[in-house]
C-alpha cells in the first residue's frame, strides 16, 4: 500500500500510527497539544521515536463528546496539517467522519482519511475519498445493539461485526474507492461493551477473512482501564499487551499514544515470530 509518498509492506511489517489530538477534551491527552507549537513538538517527538504515520484529530470521540461544526473542526486541523506537511516527510492521516473536514484536510495535504463511522455517518464521505484517490481506514462502529441470533453470543457477535464491515466495504466499492486503498479497524471502544471489546481483541484474526489490512486502535482505551483498574495515564503496559496481540493476530497497523514503547514491543514480537 502507498500512503502519501511512502510504501508500506503490509505482508512483512507492522506500522505505528502516532496519535496527535489537537483537541481540548480528548479522553487521554485533551488539551496537551491543541496549539501549534505543542502539536508540532509532539509530532516531531513521535517521528523521532519511529512513527510511520501521524493521525491528526480535531474532535474528541470519547464517550459523551461534544460534536463540533465542520467549520470549527476544519479550523483546528487544517493549519496543523499544512505545517506538518511543510516540516516533515511523513504521511498524515485525518481522523474525521465528516466529508467537508476530510475534503479540506486532503486539500491541506492529508494522505489518508481515518473514519470512525466506516463511511456510514456522512453519505458524502465515500465519494470524497474515492474522488481524491487517497487511502482510508474504515472503522467498525454502530449505534444499534448487537443481538443473539440463537447461537453462542460470541459467534453471533463476531459475525455481526464482519457483516457490518462488509456493508462498509460495499459503500466504499460503490464510490470507487480502490481495494488497495482500504484499511479496516475493528473499533475497540466504539459501540461495544467491555466484554465485546475483549472478544474482538481475542478474535482480531477473524477480520482478515475480509481480505484487507487491519489497524488496531486500543491504546489507553477503557477496556484496559477496566481490566487493570487504572486511570488513563497508567495504561501503557496494558496497551503494549494489545499491541503484541495485534502483531500475533496479523494486524498491519497499530494506532497509539506511546510510540517508542510500542515500536519496541512490535520489534521484540516480530523477532520471536521470525526466529
Amino acid at each position: 500500500m502507498r500512503i502519501g509518498r511512502k510504501n508500506f509492506d503490509l505482508k512483512q511489517e507492522v506500522y505505528v500510527m502516532g496519535i496527535l489530538n489537537v483537541t481540548p477534551d480528548s479522553f487521554s491527552d485533551g488539551g496537551s497539544y491543541n496549539n501549534m507549537d505543542a502539536a508540532l513538538a509532539h509530532a516531531q517527538t513521535m517521528i523521532k521515536e519511529g512513527a510511520h504515520i501521524i493521525d491528526v484529530g480535531g474532535e474528541s470521540t470519547r464517550p459523551g463528546y461534544t460534536m463540533l461544526t465542520d467549520e470549527e473542526e476544519i479550523l483546528r486541523v487544517v493549519p496543523i496539517i499544512e505545517e506538518l506537511k511543510r516540516r516533515f516527510d511523513i504521511p498524515i492521516s485525518i481522523d474525521t467522519y465528516k466529508s467537508r473536514v476530510a475534503k479540506a484536510a486532503i486539500e491541506a495535504g492529508a494522505d489518508l482519511v481515518n473514519d470512525i463511522w466506516g463511511l456510514k455517518y456522512d453519505q458524502k464521505m465515500a465519494a470524497v475519498i474515492g474522488q481524491a484517490k487517497v487511502p482510508c481506514c474504515l472503522m467498525h462502529n454502530r449505534n444499534m445493539p448487537f443481538e443473539d441470533g440463537g447461537k453462542s453470543e460470541q459467534e453471533v457477535f463476531m459475525k455481526e461485526v464482519l457483516a457490518d464491515l462488509e456493508k462498509t466495504l460495499q459503500i466504499a466499492k460503490k464510490a470507487g474507492i480502490e481495494e488497495d486503498k482500504i484499511i479496516l479497524d475493528p473499533g475497540i471502544g466504539f459501540g461495544k461493551t467491555y466484554q465485546m471489546n475483549l472478544q474482538v481483541m481475542n478474535h482480531l484474526d477473524r477480520l482478515l477473512e475480509l481480505g484487507y489490512p487491519i489497524l488496531l486502535g486500543a491504546s489507553r482505551k477503557s477496556m484496559i482501564g477496566l481490566t487493570l483498574d487504572l486511570p488513563v495515564d497508567k495504561r501503557l503496559e496494558g496497551t503494549l499487551v494489545t499491541t503484541v496481540l495485534g502483531v500475533l493476530k496479523g494486524c498491519s497497523f497499530v494506532r497509539v499514544h506511546d510510540v517508542k514503547e510500542n515500536i519496541r514491543a512490535i520489534k521484540m514480537t516480530k523477532a520471536i515470530l521470525m526466529s
